[in-house]
């Protein structure tokens, strides 16, 4: 399945590095989606989300609708 097959290595993002406690780490997966995990904890599993979902989900962050 594709879609669950990780392409690159899980990266926390540059804002998460420090003392941040609530961090998850993003890879890419062969069909372009992305996978997501907790860096605090990783056994807990990992999520899938298509190319699109992601796409749409990093244009609501950058259109602001998360008020953060």
């Amino acid at each position: 399945m594709k879609s669950r097959e990780i392409v690159t290595r899980f990266k926390k993002s540059s804002a998460s590095q420090g003392d941040q406690q609530n961090c998850v780490e993003v890879a890419h997966t062969a069909d372009g989606g992305r996978a997501v995990r907790d860096s605090k904890d990783r056994a807990a599993g990992t999520q899938f989300y298509g190319a699109g979902a992601w796409g749409a989900f990093l244009g609501a962050v950058r259109g602001g609708r998360f008020g953060g």
